[in-house]
């Protein structure tokens, strides 16, 4: 269903990525070349016939709402009761309540370990904590740090490709939060749109029997005739500019740095497999 959300997304060019903010968050790329992001870590087939779906994940990526949800939003859940609406309808007001870098908490989101990078050691961490925060706080954090894992999954790609992506698309449960949107675009620095509708993987699916069927002609007639940009997300460049310098001196860092102290709670937990 990967494939079919990348294409229902209008993500044909490997300028383009598509982003989606499901339990798994991924960062997609299709390619007419094979190429390894990752080495030795092989792209998938794309739904496009002889190209292929370079795909970076983070495992626990938009899960992480479910559990901040389970552990610390109680309150969201009593008021949604009330109201009858979706607890995560509520959150985008704890992301009104915190400031874009979440004064200075921030999360690597490994709630679950890798094969590569991150390896079968990693952890999840949150570093930075204060007197001044609190769960609004944690709930920024957890969104920036998904985003922040994707920003590196693109230069990752960009890297191996010689390719620079200049536009994201995002799909998922995820992307009906504004809120999330927004700071997406931030830590990006790019215009990050949502399409006409945030389940894409059955417009991809759709879009290659339309295909198959000779109703469109090839793929790009098919994706201009029946996808479209919903709402577009522009980056402020001031916001930018501070999760930048978050990025690249506090979360690019993380990962280096507390691998050997994962590598030891293993050691010490006998909990982590592949070591």
């Amino acid at each position: 269903d990967k494939a079919c959300e990348v294409i229902g997304a209008g993500c044909l060019e490997p300028d383009v990525a598509c982003l989606s903010y499901g339990t798994t968050a991924t960062i997609n790329t299709t390619h007419r070349k094979y190429l390894e992001a990752i080495p030795l870590i092989p792209p998938y087939p794309s739904a496009v016939p002889g190209a292929y779906s370079q795909e970076i994940m983070v495992y626990r990526g938009y899960w992480m709402v479910s559990w901040f949800k389970r552990e610390f939003a109680d309150r969201e859940l009593a008021l949604a009761s009330e109201q009858g609406v979706e607890p995560e309808v509520l959150f985008d007001e704890l992301l009104r309540q915190s400031p874009p870098g979440s004064h200075g908490l921030v999360l690597q989101p490994y709630w679950s370990p890798g094969v590569k990078v991150p390896g079968p050691e990693a952890r999840g961490a949150i570093i930075g904590f204060g007197d001044v925060h609190n769960r609004a706080h944690v709930y920024r954090a957890i969104l920036e740090g998904v985003a922040y894992a994707l920003r590196e999954g693109k230069e990752r790609t960009e890297k191996r490709s010689g390719i620079p992506i200049t536009t994201l698309r995002v799909a998922g449960g995820g992307s009906q939060s504004d809120g999330a949107m927004q700071l997406t675009a931030d830590i990006f620095g790019l215009p990050t749109a949502r399409p006409h509708i945030y389940e894409t993987s059955g417009l991809g699916a759709a879009i290659d029997a339309a295909v198959g069927a000779g109703l469109h002609p090839d793929f790009p007639t098919a994706v201009r005739e029946m996808t479209r940009v919903g709402r577009v997300f522009e980056p402020d460049p001031g916001t930018h500019r501070l999760y930048d310098e978050l990025y690249r001196r506090v979360y690019s860092q993380m990962y280096g740095r507390l691998k050997p102290l994962y590598e030891e709670i293993c050691k010490i937990s006998k909990s982590c497999t592949g070591m």
